[in-house]
């Protein structure tokens, strides 16, 4: 299902394999990579195959491309995924590093929250970061979450773990 949401600065759409070369620009940049669970990609053909493998018609999912209104470059990515276990959704984003500090993720991210919140109803949002990663903790509080508890989280092939906080906010 094509999903497209209008931000000030943003189109936010669906992603297909087309958007490899644009996706592995950030999905193989060890800085963006770095607190992320997913392996850094290696070349576009990772990126194409992990493409095919999603879902992107799924009802408790809701991950967009970014893509600047000026240039109609797609510049990153993310969403917000439904956990039934603790009835919440928790979110999730990529950007290109030349991106960072101009406040669009927290733009592009609230713009889903609104509309997932519109179509099915949000009870909670709840996001975690590295305790390092002081960027995603701003992302965080831009969006109104506040601090819930101490975790941990690791990479997919557990080459790192992470100590991480947990953040939350309750609609």
């Amino acid at each position: 299902m094509e999903r497209r949401i209008e931000t000030e600065r943003l189109i936010l759409r669906t992603v297909t394999v087309d958007d490899a070369e644009a996706i592995f620009k950030w999905a193989s940049d060890p800085e963006v990579n770095k607190y992320m669970i997913y392996p850094l990609h290696a070349n576009p053909d990772v990126t194409r195959d992990w493409l095919k493998s999603r879902d992107i018609n799924g009802s408790d999912e809701f991950d967009l491309g970014f893509v600047l209104k000026e240039t109609g470059e797609l510049i990153g990515q993310g969403g917000i995924f439904y956990h039934e276990d603790i009835d919440a959704w928790s979110l999730g984003y990529n950007l290109r590093r030349d991106y960072w500090g101009q406040g669009l993720v927290p733009e592009a991210i609230q713009a889903i929250i609104d509309y997932v919140d519109k179509e099915k109803g949000i009870r909670a949002i709840v996001g975690e970061f590295a305790k390092e990663n002081s960027k995603s903790r701003r992302v965080m509080e831009k969006l109104g979450m506040t601090y819930w508890k101490d975790a941990q989280y690791s990479k997919l092939d557990g080459s790192e773990i992470f100590e991480s906080c947990k953040y939350i906010k309750e609609l």
